[in-house]
């Protein structure tokens, strides 16, 4: 619990987590697909959410800054939300970056061991869990469909998440993969 609120299964998201060994698969024009990557995601208690009287949610604000190994300069940047609704188990991931494209994926929670593992999708059409993007997007490089899973067990996350693009006259699977640990408690 914390301040009054029992957070279930999102308690072990929260803190500041980091990663040397992330690797970034994308679509870029001259070919070179693969980017090595530093990560850092921070997690932060957002509290309690009722809709409607009816449904009740706990949520998590998460910052991820995700910069190039070899530079160090940034090349992702992501805000959002991860929410769970004990009644029903539902576990929603909702995403935003600076690219005008936003995601609601949903999807269930599975306990292996001390392991936890998100498993969220989201796909453009979808009246529920689906993606949203600008006119640019759509015409330039549309994503289609999205889906990630994370891991968490003690200090350490491990997530892989795949966002499928129609971009630069081709169909694309934008995958991301990296191992963080937890350093610091929040």
């Amino acid at each position: 619990m914390i301040d009054g609120v029992d957070y279930g299964p999102l308690h072990q998201l929260i803190g500041t987590w980091w990663g040397d060994k992330g690797l970034d698969v994308a679509p870029e024009p001259d070919g070179d697909d693969k980017h090595a990557y530093i990560d850092q995601i921070i997690f932060t208690p957002a509290g309690a959410a009722e809709n409607a009287e009816e449904q009740n949610l706990v949520c998590v604000k998460y910052h991820q800054l995700v910069r190039k190994r070899n530079k160090g300069t940034v090349f992702h940047d992501q805000i959002g939300h991860w929410m769970y609704e004990p009644s029903s188990g539902i576990i929603m991931h909702s995403l935003t970056i600076p690219r005008a494209v936003c995601v609601l994926a949903g999807g269930e929670l599975q306990q292996n061991g001390d392991e936890t593992i998100f498993d969220v999708a989201a796909t453009q059409g979808s009246e529920t869990f689906g993606v949203v993007q600008s006119p640019f997007m759509l015409e330039k490089a549309k994503t289609t469909a999205f889906k990630m899973t994370m891991k968490v067990s003690g200090d350490e996350l491990v997530y892989e998440e795949t966002t499928s693009l129609d971009i630069y006259g081709r169909l694309f699977e934008h995958t991301d993969g990296a191992t963080l640990q937890r350093i610091v408690y929040d």
